[in-house]
């Protein structure tokens, strides 16, 4: 039987982890936006580079859900439902790793990749843990709608395009509401393997993962047989698009 005493020092080791928790800082990526031209009715007119040469366009007021749906799918399935850290996803990397020797490999929640995003470092163990204790510090003051806005608007799409807008501009020419179930796929799994884009790198590679994940949302009732096969049938964006230009002394 644990003595009072015990229990006094169980008690204040936990409140010691407690207030050494909200001591943590909130990691959140950071970088210069494009400028941007708009008209009355929010349409794109014009844009230039970030500061630092980077298609970096502001997120839009809500996340088009095809493409939350197909990230989700994609990488991390129970993203709604745990504290930035996903539990099982965690046990079952530990058993992988195990079995195969290797080292971190998977686990990692898009809070997690939020916080990779704004520190990107070597994949260590160590290094996971403090990834793992910054997103959960990260979940604890963010929802996760604002994370998954985060999470949009700093991912790599390759090349110097970084962002959900970005992306849709560059390779399909049209605003991110606008995604068909391919193209929002597409833009799910990119950030995955970014350098996959450019043409003559794996771009077979590239559909197939794109196709495997519309088979998956196929098996998870979100798209139907039709919907799979057009979505299939669309070929990837062949190389990026010019930002529109419309009015570019606007932005002078």
């Amino acid at each position: 039987m644990i003595s009072r005493r015990w229990w006094r020092r169980l008690a204040g080791a936990a409140a010691l982890l407690a207030g050494g928790f909200y001591l943590l800082p909130i990691v959140e990526p950071k970088g210069p936006l494009s400028r941007m031209l708009v008209d009355r009715d929010g349409r794109l007119l014009a844009a230039r580079v970030a500061d630092d040469e980077q298609w970096r366009l502001p997120a839009t007021p809500a996340l088009p859900e095809r493409y939350v749906t197909a990230l989700l799918a994609f990488e991390d399935r129970r993203f709604f439902y745990h504290p930035g850290v996903d539990p099982l996803a965690v046990g079952r990397a530990l058993v992988g790793n195990f079995r195969s020797g290797r080292t971190v490999s998977g686990a990692s929640t898009i809070t997690m990749q939020v916080i990779r995003l704004a520190r990107p470092a070597s994949r260590t163990w160590w290094q996971k843990l403090k990834e793992s204790a910054l997103a959960l510090r990260l979940d604890s003051v963010r929802t996760k709608r604002q994370i998954l806005a985060t999470y949009a608007q700093y991912a790599p799409f390759g090349g110097n395009v970084v962002g959900l807008e970005a992306a849709a501009w560059r390779y399909f020419g049209r605003s991110s509401p606008s995604l068909t179930w391919a193209e929002a796929a597409l833009l799910a799994v990119l950030p995955n393997s970014p350098s996959l884009m450019h043409p003559g790198r794996g771009r077979q590679r590239l559909r197939a993962k794109r196709d495997r994940l519309l088979d998956r949302l196929h098996r998870d009732g979100r798209i139907d047989k039709l919907e799979l096969r057009l979505a299939k049938a669309e070929p990837l964006p062949q190389a990026p698009q010019p930002m529109p230009q419309l009015a570019l002394h606007g932005l002078a």
